[in-house]
């Protein structure tokens, strides 16, 4: 189990070793670890949360040791960037499921999801670490041309867009038991947990999601092994 606290990254490259293959709904039952990327965020702090209340070990990876102003001890800060491979393989070597809550803002790069993907699913292969969630949006790939809304929405936000694309590209073709979180315009709105999924889930123009509900559906999908290499969307 990784050390709790703050701490620098350290070399951890362990031997490679094969994809550790477990059962759909590993989580029940027990307290497991999960690797959270973009913990600093607001969904991301939802998330950490409600993971650590839920009596789960949380590590994270942050720029700076205060990025995250949550403590606890079964919180482990890993500091360092996507650029720090030793950093991102500290994160994610003993974990069970690896959740990916990454998004643009501002100072962020516009590639921020693609680019987190590709340095987390080496890491994941190198511990033998298999369940990856990740969120992605409404609009992303197949679900692009749905509404013409959505064509709007994606001609105005097409840089952030085509990194969702990008990302879920790299997610499913990887050798993992990914999900990709789909939700439509996010609010920071109080928890409901009152929420609709589904692939073929059409939002519509005041389609939306709380943050919160978001932390709380991503949670429930890694407890319970749900939606394996599927993508779906949740709205209120």
């Amino acid at each position: 189990m990784a050390r709790r606290g703050i701490r620098e990254a350290t070399p951890c490259w362990p031997a490679r070793r094969p994809w550790r293959r477990m059962p759909s709904r590993y989580w029940q039952g027990a307290p497991h670890e999960a690797s959270i990327f973009g913990a600093s965020g607001t969904t991301g702090r939802h998330l950490v949360k409600l993971a650590l209340d839920a009596g789960h070990d949380v590590s994270v990876l942050l720029r700076r040791a205060d990025g995250l102003p949550l403590d606890h001890p079964r919180l482990s800060r890993i500091v360092g960037g996507f650029d720090d491979a030793v950093a991102v393989q500290a994160v994610v070597q003993n974990a069970d499921a690896v959740i990916s809550v990454l998004g643009s803002r501002k100072g962020a790069p516009a590639t921020i999801c693609t680019d987190g993907v590709r340095c987390i699913l080496p890491a994941m292969q190198v511990a033998g670490v298999r369940r990856l969630i990740a969120l992605s949006a409404y609009g992303a790939l197949e679900t692009s041309t749905v509404t013409w809304f959505i064509r709007f929405v994606r001609s105005v936000i097409a840089d952030k867009m085509r990194d969702k694309d990008s990302m879920e590209l790299l997610v499913r073709d990887s050798d993992t038991d990914w999900t990709l979180v789909r939700p439509p315009a996010l609010t920071n709105g109080q928890a409901q947990r009152r929420y609709r999924v589904g692939a073929a889930l059409r939002p519509g123009l005041t389609g939306h999601l709380s943050r919160a509900d978001l932390a709380a559906f991503i949670l429930a999908t890694a407890e319970g092994g749900n939606y394996i290499r599927e993508a779906p969307v949740v709205a209120a």
